[in-house]
């Protein structure tokens, strides 16, 4: 029985890998904090009811929100947590895809993570397991990351969900406006794709550092004299 040895990487391709693996480890990360969080959104809604007008704020994430009200006159009611009240309508069926591709996104930033570490301590033999995978992974992730930023915005600017919830939150108030202020677990999601980015970058350079380098070694036997050259 026959065994062949395992190469392994070079120096430079175990770091570069591993600069990789740091940096789709950190989307994957960043993904799983703003998963969790509720500071995605925090809208001023104007209101006015039969004895005073005010405003409401909502604070809330994929998940889980909080509300509080301002009035210029009467008892505000005491501040609200809230959590999964959307019924059956198209603001809930809108904010279950944007957490649906959210969780994709986790998934193959998960996957980049794996691919990249093995490559950085191995030289895989299928070419999906190579910088094709890393690619394949960071690219889907970016994208599913993107789509997600999509449809909380359009839930939010055009299918109305913060006049939804504090209608449901607050029946017997009509609202007269909406201001809304994106916070930092939204714009967080620009730091994925960046990181995505990055991470393609990285085994981009690796992969044409080493193209130049097969290329140096073919020159030899290139120029070398043919009458020099064995049979």
């Amino acid at each position: 029985r026959t065994y062949f040895p395992v190469k392994m990487p070079t120096t430079k391709k175990t770091l570069m890998f591993l600069s990789s693996f740091f940096t789709s480890l950190g989307s994957f990360i960043i993904i799983c904090s703003i998963l969790g969080t509720q500071a995605w959104i925090t809208s001023t809604i104007a209101v006015r009811d039969s004895a005073s007008n005010g405003s409401i704020f909502i604070t809330y994430g994929l998940f889980h929100g909080e509300s509080s009200q301002e009035l210029s006159h009467g008892l505000a009611e005491p501040n609200k947590n809230f959590a999964g009240i959307l019924h059956n309508s198209s603001q809930r069926t809108l904010h279950l895809m944007a957490i649906l591709f959210l969780v994709l996104s986790l998934f193959t930033s998960l996957l980049s993570s794996g691919f990249t570490f093995y490559n950085s301590i191995s030289n895989p033999y299928q070419t999906f397991l190579g910088p094709m995978g890393v690619y394949t992974w960071n690219g889907l992730s970016a994208s599913f990351v993107f789509v997600t930023m999509i449809l909380f915005v359009a839930n939010v600017q055009s299918n109305h969900l913060s006049e939804e919830l504090s209608h449901l939150l607050y029946p017997a108030i009509t609202s007269k406006g909406t201001t809304h202020s994106y916070g930092h677990s939204f714009w967080l999601i620009l730091l994925i794709i960046l990181l995505n980015i990055v991470t393609v970058t990285i085994i981009i350079f690796y992969q044409k550092a080493r193209y130049q380098r097969k290329q140096e070694q073919r020159k030899p036997m290139e120029y070398a004299p043919r009458d020099g050259i064995l049979f």
